[in-house]
């Protein structure tokens, strides 16, 4: 797990554990970037499933409901199966403008 900073967003890149070992990891650590928007790039992973997703189901809903943002990038799954209660994108660029776009939506009071 490679964990960045580009300001208020942290990105946690996964190179080589499972999807599992991975969320748990960011359940371990949660505290040091809870107050950040999260970005988890899985883009270097060879296969990711609809419930590897799911896995982070529950972290990307407590975040959510701090109002931070928690988006998961890649390019691995089909995108008309993805889950509508987690917001996953192909690439990292998406994933900034989503956060963008959320963070306009709470500054505005949605």
């Amino acid at each position: 797990m490679i964990l960045s900073q580009d300001g208020n967003i942290s990105i946690i890149t996964q190179e080589k554990a499972t999807v599992i070992e991975l969320v748990k990891k960011i359940q371990a650590l949660y505290p040091k970037f809870k107050n950040n928007n999260i970005i988890v790039n899985l883009t270097s992973l060879n296969k990711i499933t609809k419930q590897d997703v799911i896995e982070f189901l529950e972290i990307s809903n407590t975040h959510r409901a701090a109002k931070h943002s928690f988006i998961v990038v890649t390019n691995k799954i089909n995108f008309e199966e993805s889950l509508e209660e987690i917001i996953v994108v192909p690439t990292q660029q998406e994933a900034y403008d989503i956060i963008e776009m959320e963070e306009m939506e709470r500054d505005l009071g949605f």
